[in-house]
């Protein structure tokens, strides 16, 4: 299938690669995009060949810019019916459970954060900078600081979504804070995106997929109900990882007794 918006690629090593592709209008999504996204979320969810992905931004100046305000996004003239752009852009909206190594370049601003908080392992090249320009526009600041939140605390989330365009924060602070993991020469990002994505991919996909199910619902839980929770996960998916790993290893899994 192919996309206007987006490229979608997959790899011998199980890694599927989703470049968001509008660098004339510095990657901001329209309604086109979203379904696309979509779609490639739906078909990495599906593929039973892929084991992880990597999501990234094709142009020089920008990861993404959010949401492209020069056209309508379709809502329908319902305000109950309004939908969110990031039930089609976040990855765990779709109930997409492989990780997702996302790769940011550029400005990654706004709703840009709809992609960032929902990644598993966030990277971002020397050049990167992250704002969120909601508030300087006279628009509330709410959906992308409550993902955000998650990620780096309740104080930075707050000063990045009050900042609006005065403040951004740079890799380094970026990587001081917690938003992202790495930070690499901008001519290496891709590549040591693919990298991670395929050392993941190495590892059984019950394994990895019940990792990361596990660890995200434990957010809207309380405590003691997430580890009864991830206990269940562990007792349904190990059995079928080391089975898994048994048979990529060339060897037959014995059934064993607890």
């Amino acid at each position: 299938m192919g996309y206007d918006t987006i490229v979608y690629e997959t790899s011998e090593d199980r890694v599927a690669t989703i470049t968001l592709n509008r660098p004339e209008v510095l990657n901001a999504f329209d309604r086109r995009m979203c379904e696309e996204v979509r779609d490639a979320w739906q078909r990495v969810k599906e593929d039973t060949a892929v084991r992880a992905a990597v999501l990234r931004a094709a142009g020089e100046r920008a990861f993404c810019a959010g949401l492209d305000t020069s056209k309508p996004f379709g809502q329908p003239d319902d305000v109950w019916n309004h939908l969110d752009p990031g039930e089609f852009l976040s990855p765990k909206w779709q109930q997409v459970w492989k990780p997702v190594v996302c790769a940011v370049h550029g400005m990654c601003t706004a709703g840009a954060f709809y992609f960032v908080n929902e990644a598993d392992v966030v990277i971002c090249s020397e050049d990167a900078t992250f704002f969120d320009s909601h508030v300087t526009y006279g628009l509330v600041c709410a959906l992308e600081p409550i993902g955000l939140m998650r990620k780096v605390g309740l104080g930075e989330a707050l000063r990045i979504a009050l900042s609006g365009n005065d403040e951004r924060v740079g890799a380094t602070t970026a990587l001081r804070i917690g938003l992202v993991t790495e930070v690499v020469p901008r001519d290496a990002l891709w590549a040591r995106a693919h990298e991670i994505a395929s050392g993941i991919a190495r590892k059984p996909g019950a394994a990895t997929e019940g990792t990361v199910r596990a660890i995200w619902e434990s957010l809207d839980r309380p405590y003691r109900a997430a580890m009864q929770q991830g206990l269940i996960y562990t007792r349904l998916g190990n059995p079928i990882g080391a089975g898994e790993l048994a048979q990529e290893e060339g060897e037959r899994p014995e059934p064993r007794l607890r």
